[in-house]
């Protein structure tokens, strides 16, 4: 692994030379990773392979759920219930304290969801999701027609009983993240490759969706996809060589480069300081100097 340095406050994230493990390998496709910061282990989904898999904290690998109905990103609210998007079901899940699941959203306007693509929850338990099209094609989800003549991001609350649409005038809205102190939504265009930043209010609302970056820089195979923010604001997102680190002045730092295609990824450990990369077929880690956020 090589760190491509564009400003020197990328020291500050990151080592140069930082070494890159392959922790486990086999898969189709891989996505969705999170961190439980109590249990000390990393969920994971293999779309194509219609199963999420779990590493413990000796990196042996587990079936933790299969069929998984293609599921893709995931995400902890914060009592700790695991939220997952459905690519085959067009269908944002919930996985209760008794393992069973709690659909939260599967229409919206009454026309079914594309495919709920990544998630996250803001700490008063609102929910926020895109919905591109991806899980309604071939390989990566079941191929079938859409029904909304968008894709957008929406917003659920927690018991599912309302959903409303944020913005509808994305190519393929994707990865998503809120800033520190939640105020601002950042959710990055797939197809336009840029990231875009939204206002949202206490109640949920949206205002703006201007662009903030464009995620374009550097060589090699990749797109926006995957994003999350760091504890010290600034924003990773996959981009073209592997995954992009941004300042929170929207300025990119570099870009750490990977060998192997890379969707997502998502820090753990006992510190937090350990980054997890679900790169294709294989699941890599390396270490950085700042941590990550714990989902809980």
């Amino acid at each position: 692994m090589t760190v491509d340095v564009w400003d020197i406050r990328i020291d500050a994230v990151i080592d140069a030379g930082a070494s890159l493990t392959k922790v486990a390998d086999g898969f189709k496709f891989l996505e969705g990773p999170i961190w439980h910061p109590r249990e000390k282990h990393l969920t994971f989904s293999d779309i194509p392979g219609d199963t999420l898999y779990r590493l413990d904290a000796n990196d042996a690998v587990s079936v933790f759920r299969a069929p998984s109905n293609m599921g893709n990103g995931n995400t902890y609210d914060r009592q700790g219930r695991m939220l997952t998007c459905q690519h085959a079901t067009s269908s944002l899940t919930r996985t209760e304290p008794d393992g069973s699941l709690h659909t939260l959203a599967t229409h919206f306007g009454g026309k079914e969801l594309n495919s709920p693509n990544d998630v996250v929850v803001r700490s008063d338990g609102l929910v926020f999701f895109t919905d591109p099209t991806y899980g309604r094609m071939d390989y990566f989800g079941v191929e079938r027609e859409t029904e909304l003549g968008a894709q957008g991001v929406y917003c659920v609350t927690p018991d599912g009983n309302h959903i409303s649409q944020l913005a509808s005038d994305f190519g393929q809205p994707n990865g998503l993240c809120f800033s520190l102190d939640e105020t601002r939504l950042f959710v990055n265009d797939t197809e336009n490759r840029h990231i875009r930043v939204f206002d949202i209010d206490k109640s949920g609302n949206a205002s703006g969706g201007d662009v903030w970056t464009e995620v374009v820089k550097g060589d090699g195979e990749g797109h926006p996809d995957g994003m999350k923010i760091d504890s010290t604001g600034n924003l990773y997102c996959t981009g073209p060589g592997g995954v992009h680190v941004i300042a929170p002045d929207g300025e990119t730092l570099g870009v750490i480069r990977m060998a192997e295609f890379t969707a997502n990824f998502a820090w753990g450990g006992e510190d937090l300081c350990d980054l997890y990369f679900t790169s294709s077929t294989s699941l890599y880690r390396t270490r950085v100097k700042t941590p990550g956020l714990a989902l809980f």
